[in-house]
């Protein structure tokens, strides 16, 4: 297992799309940070939901389903290490990459842009982890439907930009028309960036949007596992 994951890394490490997912929602922060004074709430908790999102919808369905379709997975059945053992730590690793990435916004926000960062860490923690694990239900979802890994990579993508619209991340849901904003409050993502929000104007994430994200990945990893292909 450690070996695996230690392959795994260094192809995590070379993997264009790891440094697209790193890179991406930190030139957006560059880009608008100009907008980012010391009280605002807004820029950092959506440039956040991005990166999540980038993880969840790109990296790891594509990940998985190109190993399915080059039958690395139907392979590793052969071997001590079973094919679950992959799928285990690619999550470890795409977590640690949604991790890292968000990581480096709010340490760029902080240091060079002196955005607000909130103190309230084990709210942080509880919305990060809600809502990375409904992301990645939709990503593992995705990955157990897809033919091959270029159809994952496409399905993504076109799951992405409507979500991220709906989830406010393409414009303040107070510019959007009232009927769009409340159907985005609902999605995963909006959902996350709402109660990320929440957090860094000093409060507390409403216990709805919470139940929300906790449903989207209850239902969806449980889909995701009854269609999952191996080989």
């Amino acid at each position: 297992m450690t070996k695996l994951t230690f392959v795994e890394l260094k192809l995590l490490v070379r993997e264009p799309g790891a440094m697209f997912s790193l890179l991406i929602p930190l030139f957006i922060l560059v880009i608008f940070g100009s907008s980012i004074g010391p009280g605002d709430t807004m820029l950092l908790p959506m440039a956040l939901a991005i990166a999540v999102g980038l993880v969840g919808l790109y990296m790891l369905p594509t990940t998985m389903a190109t190993y399915r379709e080059r039958g690395i997975l139907r392979r590793l059945s052969s071997t001590p290490v079973r094919p679950a053992s992959m799928l285990v730590v690619q999550l470890i690793l795409q977590f640690v990459l949604a991790v890292v990435s968000c990581g480096l916004l709010v340490i760029f926000a902080g240091t060079v842009l002196g955005a607000h960062l909130p103190t309230r860490g084990p709210l942080i923690a509880v919305t990060f982890l809600l809502g990375t694990a409904a992301m990645f239900a939709i990503g593992l979802l995705i990955a157990a439907l897809a033919p091959n890994g270029r159809a994952a990579n496409g399905v993504g993508v076109l799951l992405y930009f409507p979500m991220a619209f709906l989830a406010g991340l393409m414009q303040p849901t107070d510019k959007m028309p009232v009927i769009l904003a409340r159907i985005g409050e609902y999605t995963p993502l909006g959902a996350f960036r709402q109660s990320m929000q929440d957090v860094w104007a000093g409060g507390a994430p409403d216990p709805l949007m919470l139940v929300v994200m906790a449903a989207y990945a209850l239902v969806i990893s449980i889909a995701a596992a009854k269609f999952f292909r191996w080989e």
